[in-house]
C-alpha cells in the first residue's frame, strides 16, 4: 500500500508514541469512517497494536495500522501535520478524493 507521512507528521507521531509509552507493538492507526459533511472522514489515533485483519505498514520507523475497509480509500495518500492560525493537526492529500469540505478531514470519492 502506498501511504506516506511527511517529516512533520513523523515527528508528531513519534512524540505521541513517546507520550503513550512507545511499546514495541504500538503504532499509528489510520482509518476512514463513513460520516463527515462530505461522506467519509479520516481518523488517526495511537493504538497499542494491530487488529487481526489490519495491514501493517512501516514508514520511517513508525508502524501504521490500516483496516481492510479503510485501505481502499487510503491508497496514495500523504499525511502531513500542519500548524496555522486556525490550529494544528493532521492534513490529508488523497489522490482518490473527488471533493471535500473546508475542515479538511472529510472527503468524497
Amino acid at each position: 500500500m502506498d501511504l506516506n507521512l511527511t517529516a512533520n507528521a513523523v515527528k508528531m507521531v513519534q512524540g505521541f508514541l513517546e507520550e503513550h509509552g512507545n511499546t514495541p507493538d504500538a503504532g499509528l492507526r489510520v482509518a476512514v469512517l463513513p460520516g463527515g459533511c462530505s461522506g467519509f472522514q479520516y481518523e488517526v489515533d495511537i493504538d497499542a497494536g494491530p487488529e487481526g485483519d489490519d495491514e501493517i505498514l512501516e514508514r520511517q520507523g513508525i508502524r501504521i495500522f490500516v483496516d481492510p475497509f479503510s485501505a481502499q480509500y487510503l491508497e496514495g495518500i500523504e499525511i502531513d501535520y500542519v500548524t496555522s492560525l486556525m490550529g494544528s493537526g493532521f492534513s490529508f492529500r488523497n489522490p482518490q478524493a473527488t471533493g471535500g469540505c473546508g475542515c479538511g478531514s472529510s472527503f468524497t470519492v
